[in-house]
C-alpha cells in the first residue's frame, strides 16, 4: 500500500483534475456511506474538521449526541477512473471520531484497529487477509431495476461465449488495477451467472478497505454493462451460493508464524492453536461472518458451503481448509464467511477467536479428511463435528453467550448489531412467503 502525505494529496488532486472527494466510511451492517465534498473543502477534510450526523447512520448514536467527525486515512486516497468526464471524483476512507477527538467505539474500522492492537501486545506484527469474494450478475430491466434473469449459463472456469460475464469481469479487473489492486485471478464460478475475482493479500485493515472498494467497483462497472451485481449469499435456490473465503496468517517481523518445517503438515504450534480457537468459537461468531437471514440458505449441505465445524488440509467440505502452499504463503482458509459480512467486524471476531486459541494454547481436534456431507449425524457426533447455526436467530443467541467474541465487537457494536439483526429476523419470521402459499393454499 502506498503512503501519502497531506502534500501528496493536495498535489495529486490538482494534477488529476479532481473536483469532488468522497469521504467514505462503513456502518455497523457493512454498508458503505459517504459524505461528498467539493475540492474547495479538501483542506478542511485534511484538518479532520468535517462533521456529519451520526444519528442518521445505522447503529451509530442517538439524536441527542449526533455530531461525529470524519478523520481521513490519507493512505486510502484513490481516484475513481470512471469519473473523468466533468472532473474526477476521489475517495478517502475515514475513521469516525467523537467531537472530543476520541475514536468512536461504534466505528467498525476503529474496532478492528483495537483488536489488532491486542494482537500486537502478543508480539505479532501483522494479521494478513487474502479474501475471495464471489458475486452474481443479473440482467437489468428497462427501468434499470435488477431482474432474476442471469447474464449467462456458464459453469466453473467456463469461457465466452458460455461465460457472457467475461467482458464485464475484464472491465472490473482493469478498473481495479488502475486503482492499485494487484489482481491474481478472475474466473466464472460454479453457478450460472456467478463470478470470482481474487486480489493479493494485505494486512487486515487494508484488505477490509479493499473489500469495500471492490464491492463498489463491481456494482458500478456491472451497471455500465446493463447488469446488476449482487453479493447476496444465496440469491437463487438450487445452485451454489456466494462465499468470501478468508485466507488468514499471522506474521512476526516478516516471518510467517504459521509455518514450521518440522511441524506436522509443516504447520507451527501457533497455527494449530489459531485453528483450535477458530473452531472453538465458530458457532458463536457466525452471526457476524454470516449476518443475514439469507446467509443460512447458503450454509446447507450439497452446495460446497461449509456447515460443519471441522478442519482439513485436503478436504473442501470442512469450515477450515489448509491450502497446500507453505513458507510465507502458509495460511488458514476460513470458508464459512460470506460477502454480506461487514469485513471489519468479521476480521475482528476471527482474529479474537484465533488469538484466544493462541493465548490458551488450545489443541485442535484431528483433521477430517472424509467428505462430511456424506456422513450421517451419528458419524459426525462420533467425530466430534459440531454444526454451525441453522438460522440467524440461533446464531444471535450463540453470539451473545461467547465472552471472547462479544469483546471482539465491543459493547456499543454488539448492542446495536444484535438489535438490528433481531428486527431483521422478526420481519422475516412474521412475513408470509410465496413458498408457504404454494404449499398450503390448496392443501388446507
Amino acid at each position: 500500500m502506498r503512503k501519502y502525505s497531506r502534500e501528496d494529496i493536495q498535489r495529486l488532486a490538482k494534477e488529476e483534475n479532481v473536483k469532488f472527494i468522497r469521504l467514505q466510511f462503513t456502518d455497523i451492517l457493512g454498508t458503505i456511506k459517504n459524505v461528498e465534498i467539493p475540492i474547495s473543502q479538501l483542506e478542511k477534510a485534511l484538518d479532520n474538521k468535517m462533521m456529519f450526523d451520526g444519528s442518521s447512520i445505522e447503529g451509530f448514536v442517538r439524536i441527542e449526541e449526533s455530531d461525529m467527525l470524519l478523520y481521513p486515512d490519507l493512505n486510502t486516497w484513490v481516484v475513481f477512473p470512471w469519473t473523468a468526464e466533468k472532473g474526477k471524483v476521489a475517495r478517502l476512507i475515514c475513521d469516525i471520531y467523537t467531537p472530543e477527538g476520541k475514536p468512536f467505539e461504534g466505528d467498525p474500522r476503529n474496532n478492528l484497529r483495537r483488536v489488532l492492537d491486542e494482537m500486537k501486545e502478543l508480539g505479532f506484527t501483522n494479521f494478513n487477509l487474502g479474501p475471495e469474494p464471489e458475486f452474481f450478475l443479473f440482467k437489468l430491466d428497462e427501468q434499470g431495476e435488477p431482474t432474476l434473469e442471469l447474464n449467462d449459463k456458464g459453469g466453473y472456469f467456463d469461457l465466452a461465449p458460455t461465460d457472457l460475464g467475461e467482458n464485464c469481469r475484464r472491465d472490473i479487473v482493469l478498473e481495479l488495477e488502475e486503482m492499485g489492486f494487484e489482481i491474481e485471478a478472475s474466473h466464472h464460478e460454479v453457478a450460472p451467472g456467478q463470478h470470482e475475482i481474487d486480489f493479493k493479500y494485505a494486512d487486515a485493515l487494508t484488505a477490509c478497505d479493499q473489500i469495500q472498494t471492490f464491492k463498489l467497483v463491481v456494482k458500478t462497472i456491472a451497471r455500465k454493462h446493463g447488469l446488476h451485481a449482487t453479493f447476496m449469499p444465496k440469491p437463487l435456490f438450487g445452485v451454489n451460493g456466494s462465499g468470501m473465503h478468508c485466507n488468514l496468517s499471522l506474521f512476526k517481523n516478516g516471518e510467517n508464524t504459521f509455518y514450521d518445517t518440522k511441524g506436522d503438515l509443516e504447520l507451527s504450534d501457533t497455527a494449530r492453536q489459531f485453528i483450535a480457537g477458530i473452531l472453538k468459537h465458530a458457532p458463536n461468531f457466525t452471526a457476524v461472518t454470516n449476518p443475514t437471514v439469507n446467509s443460512y440458505k447458503r450454509l446447507v449441505p450439497g452446495y460446497e458451503a461449509p456447515c460443519y465445524v471441522a478442519w482439513s488440509a485436503r478436504n473442501r467440505s470442512p469450515l477450515i481448509r489448509i491450502p497446500a502452499s507453505r513458507g510465507l504463503s502458509t495460511r488458514v482458509e476460513v470458508r464459512s464467511v460470506d460477502p454480506a459480512a461487514n469485513p471489519y467486524l468479521a476480521m475482528a471476531v476471527l482474529l479474537k477467536a484465533g488469538l484466544d486459541g493462541i493465548k490458551n494454547k488450545l489443541t485442535p481436534p484431528a483433521p477430517v479428511d472424509r467428505n462430511i456431507y456424506v456422513m450421517n449425524k451419528e458419524e459426525r457426533i462420533a467425530e466430534g463435528i459440531e454444526d454451525l447455526p441453522a438460522t440467524l436467530a440461533q446464531a444471535l443467541d450463540q453470539l451473545k453467550q461467547d465472552e471472547v467474541i462479544v469483546s471482539g465487537l465491543g459493547e456499543h457494536i454488539l448492542e446495536h448489531f444484535v438489535e438490528a439483526k433481531e428486527i431483521e429476523w422478526d420481519m422475516f419470521r412474521t412475513q408470509v412467503h410465496p413458498w408457504e402459499r404454494e404449499q398450503y393454499m390448496s392443501m388446507y
